[in-house]
């Protein structure tokens, strides 16, 4: 009886290792000298080293964007505000898949402000874009290869997009030959990076497009069934076979089949949909659940969710954040969830399971300084 053992490739130039983190990768076969030399270099995936991980909260008021460690206890220590703010509310923000940056969207010009990232916070703002949006923004997202970064805002052409890189914003893409026919709100790239979706006030409500390295495609077919209503926020599932669109007007949330030919026939509706207007959306990280985070308690709605669409509504939190639900996210490890909302404290977390939500985490030490309305796990 023969034996199979995890081997590698050999190669003549090894890969450049993923670490420092334990959970980083070092594929194929190393010798000890070549791993102690990464190891210097910082590169070396160690056992015990975790991640660090991060809550950002754009909102309504000076700084405008706020950002805390985060572990499975709950909210760290607050950063120091960055040198150069935002120059009015923030609307969206995300970190770069390498999380080595932060973007918010606000509003004023110059409508997006970028900022290195590390574990000691805020570095020196990038420059602004040399072609900046043209109006307010109210969302931001990087591609999930990180060479790229896209913004929705409320004036034509809606959505512009950008080449990112460790020197920050690169020369404007061409804007997409069909632009959204409305004020763009939410933004989302799905995760193979191939495409790129705009959620917006005016019929169709939500406009996706093929992405790649020479930017915008040809605009997809709308879906058979639109939303309902203006929408406010859209989000790609971790595996790309999904698109979900919150929306004023019920069910408050539309979902649909997503591939390489764009929307597929409308999922049906959950049996039991928000309460109100939906902000904020996000699938898990296992995409075994999404969440909806909207006007009207219990301000944050959450679902199992499957190949088939929406599953049985989770029991409501214990504990329901105080205000009105803007942007909701999952922790990158998916062990948790958090809710901006436009009432003190304006930022609320739960521990997430597959049961649902776990008992509130304790506040953070220090608030954000007005209404959450957006909100990011780095």
């Amino acid at each position: 009886m023969s034996n199979n053992w995890p081997g590698g490739l050999i190669r003549k130039t090894p890969v450049t290792p993923a670490g420092p983190y334990q959970n980083g990768a070092a594929s194929g076969v190393w010798t000890l000298e070549e791993a102690t030399y990464w190891a210097k270099q910082g590169l070396w995936p160690t056992a015990g080293n975790v991640k660090p991980q991060y809550l950002a909260v754009a909102y309504a008021s000076s700084p405008y964007i706020t950002v805390y460690s985060w572990s499975s206890s709950g909210f760290g220590a607050r950063f120091s505000d960055p040198a150069t703010l935002p120059t009015s509310s923030g609307y969206g923000v995300d970190f770069s898949p390498a999380g080595n940056a932060i973007a918010v969207a606000h509003l004023g010009s110059p409508y997006v402000t970028a900022y290195p990232w590390s574990s000691s916070g805020f570095g020196t703002k990038f420059a602004d874009p040399a072609t900046i949006p043209t109006g307010n923004a109210r969302g931001v997202a990087f591609s999930p290869s990180g060479d790229a970064i896209a913004v929705a805002f409320e004036t034509a052409p809606r959505i512009t997009a950008y080449p990112w890189s460790s020197s920050g914003f690169g020369t404007k893409f061409a804007d997409p030959a069909t632009i959204p026919t409305g004020n763009g709100i939410g933004v989302a790239f799905s995760p193979s990076g191939g495409a790129v979706a705009v959620a917006h006030f005016t019929s169709p409500y939500i406009t996706a497009y093929p992405w790649s390295t020479s930017g915008f495609g040809t605009k997809y077919t709308n879906p058979v069934t639109l939303p309902i209503s203006f929408a406010n926020g859209v989000s790609f599932s971790p595996t790309g076979d999904a698109i979900a669109v919150v929306h004023f007007n019920s069910p408050y949330i539309t979902t649909y089949p997503w591939s390489g030919s764009g929307f597929g026939t409308k999922y049906a509706n959950p049996a039991t949909p928000p309460t109100g207007t939906g902000n904020g959306v996000a699938f898990s990280p296992a995409g075994d659940a999404i969440a909806v985070a909207h006007d009207t308690s219990p301000f944050i709605t959450a679902y199992s969710w499957s190949s088939s669409g929406f599953g049985t509504k989770f029991a409501n939190p214990a504990t329901l954040p105080t205000g009105n639900g803007y942007g909701a996210a999952f922790s990158a490890a998916g062990d948790a969830i958090a809710v901006a909302h436009n009432v003190s404290p304006y930022i609320t977390a739960y521990p997430w399971s597959s049961s649902g939500f776990g008992t509130k985490y304790a506040d953070p030490a220090t608030l954000p300084a007005g209404q959450g309305l957006a909100v990011a796990f780095g």
